[in-house]
C-alpha cells in the first residue's frame, strides 16, 4: 500500500506515542530489516490504520532521513468498530499496554455497549482484570497523572480509591511527599496503604481484656472481646 495514502486518526491508537519506539521502526525500515505488516480499515478518506501507528511514523521518520519508504505491507481489518478496539488491545504486535492506555481501551468497549463479562472474554482476560482497570479510571485526575508519571502503581491507584474514596488523591500526594523526603521516588502500596502493627493490635486488645474499668464498646467491638477473652480460656491462658 502506498504510504501517501495511509493516514491516522487523531485520537484512535488506544496506544500513547511512544518516540523511541517510533525511532526503532525507522532504524528498521532504514537498515532493510522485515517490520510486521498494518492493520487497516479502507475508508472514504483513504487507508486508515486500526493497528500499527508507531511502524507507520517509523516509516514516515525513515522517509524523512532520505530512506524513502514507498509502500507498506499492509492487511485488511474485517470487523465492528468493538472489534478493532478489542484487537488493538491483544495485538502481539503492538507496544505493550499501559495500565492506563489498557483501562481507556476497555472504556471504549464499555461505551460500545459491552459488558465486562464479554470484554473479559473478548481480550482473553478475567472479569476482575477489567474491572480493576476500569476503576483506575475513577481514581481522579492527580492520583491518575501520579500513575502516569510511575509515582504510584495502577494496583496501588485503585487499592487507595477503595480505601479512600474522593481523598484518595489527597491521601497520595501526602503519603508521596513523605516518600519523597525519605528519598523515594515511588509510592509503594505499604507506604500508601499503611497497615496498623498486628503485635500492637494484640496488645491492645489484651489491655482492653485485661482492664477492670467498666467501658462502654459498641455491640460489634463487645462481640470481638468476648471472643478474645473465649479464645484465651480455651488456650489455657487465663482460668475458666
Amino acid at each position: 500500500m502506498p504510504l501517501s495514502e495511509i493516514y491516522i486518526e487523531p485520537g484512535y491508537n488506544v496506544r500513547e506515542i511512544d518516540q523511541q519506539h517510533v525511532e526503532e521502526f525507522r532504524d528498521a525500515f532504514i537498515a532493510g530489516e522485515f517490520v510486521p505488516p498494518l492493520a487497516v480499515e479502507v475508508t472514504d478518506k483513504g487507508v486508515k490504520v486500526i493497528d500499527g501507528h508507531h511502524r507507520y511514523y517509523g516509516a514516515r521518520m525513515a522517509t524523512e532521513a532520505g530512506h524513502e519508504v514507498v509502500r507498506l505491507e499492509c492487511k485488511d481489518f474485517v470487523g465492528t468498530e468493538a472489534d478493532r478496539i478489542a484487537f488493538m488491545v491483544t495485538s502481539s504486535q503492538g507496544k505493550p499496554l499501559s495500565p492506563l492506555e489498557r483501562a481507556a481501551a476497555y472504556q471504549r468497549l464499555v461505551n460500545q455497549g459491552w459488558e465486562v463479562g464479554e470484554i473479559a472474554k473478548k481480550v482473553k482476560r478475567s472479569v476482575a482484570d477489567v474491572d480493576h482497570h476500569l476503576q483506575l479510571l475513577s481514581c481522579g485526575d492527580e492520583l491518575i497523572g501520579m500513575v502516569r508519571s510511575g509515582e504510584v502503581a495502577a494496583t496501588t491507584a485503585v487499592a487507595l480509591a477503595r480505601e479512600h474514596g474522593a481523598q484518595a488523591s489527597s491521601v497520595a500526594v501526602e503519603q508521596m511527599s513523605k516518600a519523597k523526603a525519605a528519598g523515594k521516588k515511588k509510592l509503594t502500596r505499604s507506604a500508601a496503604l499503611p497497615q496498623f502493627n498486628a503485635t500492637k493490635a494484640r496488645e491492645f486488645i489484651q489491655l482492653v481484656a485485661d482492664c477492670e474499668w467498666a467501658l462502654t464498646l459498641p455491640e460489634s467491638a463487645e462481640r470481638i472481646l468476648t471472643e478474645y477473652r473465649d479464645w484465651l480460656k480455651s488456650s489455657g491462658w487465663e482460668d475458666a
